[in-house]
């Protein structure tokens, strides 16, 4: 692997934790497009690409989460009631999408990640929240809202942000409440996705070395070194720049970003 690749997981993870500081997005919308821009170059076999970076984008995730976590905490914006309620069906659902996706060849995979690329690029600039309608369901209904948010989080290599705070929101629950409360669930839906990746890709021919099943290990540990160190830049940049005009431009960007997955997949 070379220097250029270092430097290119470096990048990826730098801006990662900014964008999360600042914007509070998953990391994996900008993390696994990159990684297989990456993975191409390095000439990782077409098979494997998307699934190696769904599988790295959410171990990083696994151990990212964990500071945003503690600060959500110590502001009493984590519901921890309805994370132990949804957290064993994130688990499932992440697991068995992990399973599926692991299957799945690595063209569908990436089709997926533009339709859903598109769609938070959609939300986001049109400013579109859903309205309270309704109080959390009971334990079957938050297990079942949580299997769906595991399963589309797998197949895209996310945290679930973007589905459980619009969820937790249209349960009328307080938006910074449902924002803490979902970096909390993205905890464990990393933790099934890694193991899910890991497991799922440990006979898996022609990865490259460095691979431990579906999470290629040079990658993750420069990504979580450099998005450790920036998201609290994104969080300090968040009270001194206008967070709505970014959000737009960074819808902007997910947008060229499906787009140029498109052109590779149509040409």
């Amino acid at each position: 692997m070379s220097l250029l690749a270092i430097l290119a997981f470096l990048g990826t993870g730098a801006v990662a934790g900014v964008l999360a500081g600042l914007l509070g997005v998953g990391g994996g919308l900008v993390i696994v497009p990159a990684l297989v821009l990456v993975f191409e170059s390095l000439g990782f076999h077409v098979a494997h690409i998307q699934h190696l970076a769904l599988g790295t984008s959410l171990a990083s995730i696994l151990f990212t989460s964990v500071s945003s976590v503690r600060a959500h905490h110590q502001r009493e914006a984590v519901d921890w009631l309805t994370v132990r309620r949804m957290a064993a069906g994130l688990v499932i659902g992440t697991f068995a999408g992990s399973w599926l996706a692991a299957r799945l060849p690595s063209h569908g995979l990436q089709w997926f990640f533009v339709v859903f690329a598109l769609i938070v690029a959609a939300q986001m600039l049109s400013g579109y929240k859903p309205k309270a309608g309704r109080t959390l369901p009971g334990m079957a209904g938050t297990s079942a809202a949580g299997g769906v948010i595991g399963v589309i989080s797998s197949f895209v290599g996310i945290g679930g942000g973007s589905l459980s705070v619009p969820f937790l929101t249209w349960c009328n629950v307080a938006m910074q409440r449902a924002v803490g409360t979902s970096a909390a669930l993205g905890f464990p839906i990393a933790m099934a996705g890694f193991a899910g990746y890991a497991l799922n890709g440990l006979g898996a021919m022609q990865l490259p070395p460095g691979s431990f099943g579906y999470v290629y290990l040079p990658a993750l540990a420069s990504i979580v070194l450099a998005s450790v160190i920036t998201a609290p830049l994104g969080a300090a940049l968040a009270h001194r720049l206008p967070v709505p005009t970014l959000k737009k431009c960074f819808a902007a960007l997910l947008i060229l970003i499906a787009c140029r997955m498109l052109y590779g997949l149509i040409s």
